[in-house]
This record gives structure tokens, sequence and C-alpha cells, in this order.
């Protein structure tokens, strides 16, 4: 197949396609992003016309390859520093703005993962003992009595043995070769793939990529494989397609690509934003669960339950009691608009329920470039004070510290 036309997307933006463009199974791909919320396809006259929403990365199709860049809140060069910053990796060398490579975002996560894979090999891959079957004529392990007389019938010429033997062929490292062969199928760069190629033939492979992501869901962090954990952050952006909190794929219908849903990221870099700001000061965030929600009785069906994105319980100034702080992430130009009507009713129902009648707060907490804002919005009806609102512009321009200790000084 003769190589796929680029077509450059901006987050946002839209950019025709012809008929002949699009096969049968990438409209159903298409279509299948479309429910997610990633990107939206509609038919014209004269052919196609593809949409990105509030998504970046790199949609690789049967005939055409597409590159969305970010244009809304995040510049190119910042996005990769507050995506590390989001999976709390150490930022990568590879950080260098976007426009640099044709692939941009999957560029630049396949070399992030590529430069913790050398760090790995340097250092020397993980071992553990892992239980096998063989047969031989000397023997080693255990004996396995039962393959011996149901298959060798009481014969000692070859010997079946169960034996631990220390081994990389461990999940540690399969799901970081399943992820290098990922990166492999998304990078157009001849000298990255050349070098993912060589690392990859050092590190074994899972069986699927589903497989590699149900095991990364189980691998727990102790001293021994600590280590893996940033590695193991940029493998499970490449298997899932991107996703920071939630995974775009669904199996059979969708594209090669590696997407990043831009809201996902910033809840995710508000939930530690937040959690870092009032640390310092004594507070910390509150975790999910049982009886943490605003729950919803009485209604056809089930009972409903919902929750900001981030609960912060902080000491109350001069006092020895404390408050609950609702968060919203808002992934929204609110640097340029206000703020609408259903997320004003939303965060009221949140500072409702989770403060203090006589004076409940909420916190939105969107992007913006330009230096970071603040303005407090007071909801009143005729009997008084209904709730305060306190919307802050974290610039995303400056580094993550900068913007903890801004986020910090303005809560205390």
């Amino acid at each position: 197949m003769p190589d796929r036309v680029q077509v450059p997307l901006g987050e946002y933006e839209s950019a025709p396609l012809e008929p002949g463009q699009l096969t049968p199974r990438d409209i159903d791909r298409l279509r299948a992003l479309q429910t997610r919320g990633c990107l939206t396809l509609t038919r014209e006259r004269t052919g196609w016309r593809l949409k990105a929403d509030a998504t970046v990365g790199v949609l690789v199709l049967d005939r055409v390859r597409v590159v969305i860049s970010p244009k809304f809140a995040i510049p190119g060069e910042q996005l990769m520093s507050w995506l590390a910053y989001a999976l709390g990796t150490p930022v990568p060398a590879t950080a260098r703005r976007w426009t640099t490579g044709p692939d941009g975002y999957a560029d630049l996560v396949a070399a992030a993962l590529l430069e913790q894979c050398e760090r790995l090999l340097r250092e020397g891959l993980r071992r553990d003992y892992v239980r096998r079957r063989s047969v031989e004529s000397a023997l080693r392990g255990r004996l396995d009595f039962a393959a011996q007389a149901t298959r060798r019938y009481g014969q000692l010429d070859q010997l079946h043995m169960r034996t631990f033997e220390r081994e990389a062929d461990i999940w540690d490292n399969r799901v970081l070769g399943s992820a290098l062969k990922a990166a492999l199928s998304l990078t157009t760069n001849p000298d990255l793939a050349r070098t993912l190629r060589d690392i990859a033939r050092a590190f074994p492979q899972a069986p699927t990529p589903a497989a590699a992501l149900r095991a990364l869901d189980r691998i727990h962090y102790t001293r021994l494989n600590a280590r893996y954990r940033p590695a193991h952050g940029w493998a499970r952006l490449l298997l899932g397609g991107g996703g920071v909190s939630d995974l775009l794929t669904d199996r059979g219908t969708t594209a090669d690509g590696l997407l990043l849903r831009m809201p996902a990221l910033w809840e995710a870099v508000v939930r530690r934003l937040g959690t870092e700001a009032v640390g310092p000061r004594g507070g910390h965030a509150v975790p999910g669960g049982k009886g943490a929600g605003i729950t919803v009785r009485g209604d056809l069906g089930n009972a409903s339950a919902f929750r900001p994105d981030l609960l912060l319980s902080v000491p109350e100034r001069g006092t020895a009691h404390r408050r609950l702080l609702p968060v919203d992430a808002k992934y929204k130009r609110y640097d340029r608009h206000g703020v609408s009507a259903d997320d004003v009713h939303q965060l009221l129902t949140y500072g409702g329920g989770y403060g203090p009648a006589e004076s409940p707060i909420a916190v939105i907490v969107h992007p913006r470039t330009g230096g970071h804002a603040q303005r407090i919005l007071q909801v009143r009806g005729p009997n008084g004070l209904l709730g305060t609102i306190h919307v802050l512009g974290v610039d995303t321009r400056t580094t993550p510290e900068q913007a903890t200790d801004w986020i910090g000084s303005v809560l205390h």
C-alpha cells in the first residue's frame, strides 16, 4: 500500500476528506470513536469532514494518517511536561516541541518509553522465578510423577520435570515489549523506529496488547520493581490508545492510534495540583468511596451519586476545625467567556453538599495562557448568599511546580 496521506488538524478544528480516502472499515472505526466523544465525522456533498474535539494525537487509518496537535490551552512544547506530571513520571528528555516531528505526540511518547527502557537495560532487567515444565535426560528440579507415569509409562530415559528458573520473561518486562511493538506501528521516524526495534529484541512480549493491559492493572509496585513505574506509565498510553484515565480502545472497531483526551488529562493534572498545593498547609485529598458522594434518591430507578473531581480536607484558618473543599476541573475557555449556567449549578450543588450551610464554597480550575488568574463568583438569591465559586485559571506555560505554589497560596 502506498504511503498514507498526512492530514494535519488542530484541536477543535476540522478538515475535508475525499470520498476515496476513507474505506468502509475506516468509517466504522471513526464512528466508534465518535461515540466516545473523540471526534466527529459528517458526510458532505463532496466527501467527508473530520472534526477533532478535545482530543490530540495520531490516528492511523487505511489510507490517511491524521495528526491532531494541541491548539487550545496547553502549548505543544509544554504538553509532555504536563502529561508526565499527570502520570507522576519524570519529564522525558524528549519533551521537545510538538512541531519537530511528523508524528507529534506519538513520536514523543514512543521516545519517552524508549528512554525509560534503555535505562532499565543499563541497570539490568528484573528477573524472577518462573515455573517451567521440561523433558530432559537428567533430573533438575522436581519430577512430575503424574506426567512420568501417564506419558512415559514408568520409563526413565526421558524425565518430565517441574523447575523454577530466574528469568526476565515476567510481566514487568512483557508489557514493555508489547508497548515497544505498538510504538513501532505509530512512528514514521526511521531513526526512532530502528532504535525501537533494536531495544524491543531485549524484552519479552505478552501474547496480546489486551493481555499486557490486564497485567498492568494487576501489577503491584514494591522496592523490587518500583523503578519500572515510569516505563509502565508510558506503556499504558501506547497500549491503551493514549487515554490518561480511560482507554480509547473499542476492540475490533477503532483505528490504530495514540489519542489523548485533553479533559481527562486536565482532570488528572488538577487532582495532583490540588493535592500537592494543600499538603504543606495540613490539607489532604479525601479518597472516593461509599458515603463520599452526593446522592439522589426517590427518583425512578436506582439512587445515583456524584462527586467533584477532587475533594480536599483543609484546616480552617485560625481554628482547630476542618472543612471540605470541592474542586472541579474544567477544560473550557473560561479565560475568554463566563462560567456556564450548568457549571454554576453543578458547583453550587458541590458547595452546598460538602461545605457549611452558612458559607458554601467550591472551586473551578481551568487552563489558560498568559499568567495565572483568579475571579470569585457570588451567587445570591432573594434570601441572601447561595454560595461562592472561586474560578482559578492555571497558566500552562509555567511549570507544574509554579502552578502548585500559586494554587496553594490562593486556597490558603
